[in-house]
């Protein structure tokens, strides 16, 4: 036998679930009675439970009676070979509503009856998509704003002068009308100030940037002000890349994500908000005005376990104006999308009983020396 003839080393089982847990997908093993006896680190994620909970129970305590996933493993059990269905419902109380999934499921060698089960959730093609009408919203928004700014405002300005002169020529009881008609116009005037930001056309200025110097830097505002009584717990891959990115921008960004988790999660006792990055190669995007794909291989998360998005409200949530807040303005989460899309990259809501994901994908920087935000605060 030659040396390229030379067979692979074998693994012991802890290397195979160091393999198994890199890969970005729930994989399963299920026994002959359908007791869950091995889950990676998405599978914990997925069914919203830890290793130590998900190996005392049975799968069927996690997927619906009469569920097509469990008909599929029997079968596999039966033909002793591999099924791939797609577009299959497990929906549930635990595991929460619409969850569609492709799913792969195999029998296991050299041990009798078990199965090994591999769930693909909504495809990367479909969140592009959302993506994309995300960034169409955006534009639209753009011309809204440019055309408040400019045929709005002028006249507020002399509804605003006029209420003021008449302040000063009426009695008390008809003053507190001119007050109103003065506070509610400069109302009307900061929200189209909010919104002038999204007419700005302008090239991106950026540079590599530490995105856990940013992190920490958000967090540190959100626990001095509107998340101080909540825990913030950090998840960071520290061999991670610069991001080429606008640091301010960046700031921006997740202080309206953080503060929209916290708002979530209002008085609740237990509230958490996790941040974390990761390094996640093979996603790579088309953008107007480049000539090549572009990799967005850094992932971003902000999750928190707080009631989650309403479902009728989740396929338009970067939508202008979508709020589920009674006094909010609905510009918050455009503006994230806005920002990220002038990145090149992409934002995207995961949210499932008591656990809401903001994933954001973004580039790598080419320069691996980051030249901005080297401190935390």
């Amino acid at each position: 036998m030659s040396k390229t003839d030379t067979p692979i080393a074998d693994f012991s089982a802890e290397s195979a679930h160091v393999v198994l847990d890199a890969i970005r997908h729930p994989v399963i093993m299920v026994d002959v009675e359908n007791h869950i006896s091995f889950a990676n680190w998405e599978a914990e994620s997925f069914f919203g439970a830890s290793r130590a909970q998900l190996s005392r129970r049975k799968l069927s305590s996690y997927i619906p009676f009469g569920s097509p996933l469990l008909a599929l493993i029997e079968q596999v059990r039966e033909r002793r070979a591999p099924v791939n269905e797609y577009r299959v419902d497990v929906s549930s109380p635990k595991l929460g509503n619409d969850r569609l999934v492709d799913i792969y499921v195999a029998p296991v060698a050299d041990q009798s009856g078990s199965v090994v089960v591999l769930f693909q959730e909504r495809s990367m093609a479909d969140k592009i998509d959302r993506q994309l009408t995300h960034r169409s919203a955006a534009r639209s928004v753009t011309g809204l704003a440019s055309m408040l700014a400019h045929e709005i405002k002028n006249p507020l300005s002399g509804i605003r002068g006029a209420a003021q002169l008449l302040e000063m020529s009426v009695g008390d009881e008809d003053r507190a009308l001119t007050r109103l008609i003065r506070d509610e116009t400069d109302r009307i005037v900061s929200l189209v100030d909010r919104m002038e930001i999204f007419s700005d056309e302008r090239p991106v200025d950026r540079e590599p940037v530490n995105i856990h110097a940013v992190l920490d830097h958000v967090k540190a505002l959100a626990s001095a002000g509107f998340a101080k009584n909540i825990k913030i717990i950090e998840n960071y891959d520290p061999s991670l890349p610069p991001v080429f990115a606008n640091r301010d921008q960046l700031i921006q960004v997740f202080l309206n994500l953080i503060k929209n988790a916290s708002e979530a999660l209002g008085e609740q006792s237990n509230g958490e908000i996790t941040l974390t990055t990761a390094y996640r190669p093979g996603i790579r995007l088309s953008i107007p005005g480049a000539s090549e794909r572009v990799s967005l291989p850094l992932e971003f998360c902000v999750q928190d376990n707080g009631p989650g998005v309403p479902a009728d409200i989740l396929p338009h949530l970067f939508d202008p104006f979508i709020t589920t807040k009674i006094n909010g303005s609905g510009l918050g989460l455009a503006l994230v999308a806005k920002i990220v899309g002038d990145h090149g990259g992409i934002v995207e809501c995961d949210s499932h009983g008591n656990r809401t994901v903001f994933r954001i994908l973004m580039p790598a920087s080419k320069d691996t020396n980051p030249v901005s935000g080297e401190t935390g605060i």
